[in-house]
């Protein structure tokens, strides 16, 4: 796969990632939702740091939690500009279809993300018990770099008490799937399966 097929599926994924993140934010408050289906639902939640929400600062509590997403914004950039590097490379010489593809939808995925935490407390104004602006006239919620990431899918699948049979968890409530997510973290979640699943078939060489 050649880089500008590469560079056309990481435009389409920044494009429906960015579209419907925009519109989440412009037309619902925090933590507003509508049921599509059961299983279903559009969530808006913001995400101020890694996967479910948890922060460096939780782990280095040292660390305040502006700082610590800071940091988490910056290391995101770097590990972005090498996923970037990398896609370049393999790209140039000639690797899998494979190996190109996932590479390009984790960068996608991985940019998408950081469009947000990069610009959206610039472009934005708050969330809380409000629709937001876009480009208020007073300002953003936050400075560059200190964005919150905008998640809304949410798939309840199922919930329910567990049979008393299964051996730690009988007889609890479980909820799947609980985490709510968005465009970009999809891309990034298929990717790293698809490198982990066709493993062989993306590293032939």
């Amino acid at each position: 796969m050649s880089l500008k097929k590469a560079s056309i599926i990481i435009i389409l994924i920044l494009l429906v990632d960015q579209i419907s993140k925009i519109y989440i934010k412009t037309h619902f408050a925090l933590n507003d939702g509508i049921t599509v289906f059961s299983w279903f639902k559009i969530d808006f939640i913001e995400n101020d740091g890694m996967a479910w929400g948890t922060k460096l600062s939780d782990f280095f509590t040292f660390i305040s939690d502006r700082s610590a997403k800071l940091i988490l914004t910056l290391f995101r950039i770097v590990a972005v500009t090498g996923i970037g590097f990398w896609l370049v490379d393999v790209t140039k010489k000639h690797k899998s279809k494979t190996l190109v593809f996932a590479i390009s939808i984790i960068f996608a995925g991985a940019l998408g993300n950081i469009i947000d935490s990069v610009f959206y407390g610039v472009l934005f104004s708050d969330s809380h018990m409000q629709v937001a602006t876009f480009l208020p006239e007073d300002g953003g919620y936050a400075e560059v770099f200190h964005g919150k990431v905008v998640d809304m899918l949410h798939f309840p699948i199922w919930s329910g008490v567990l049979p008393e049979w299964l051996p730690f968890f009988g007889g609890k409530y479980f909820s799947f799937f609980d985490p709510v997510f968005n465009i970009a973290d999809m891309a990034i979640s298929t990717g790293i399966g698809i490198l982990i699943l066709f493993n062989k078939k993306a590293f032939r060489d």
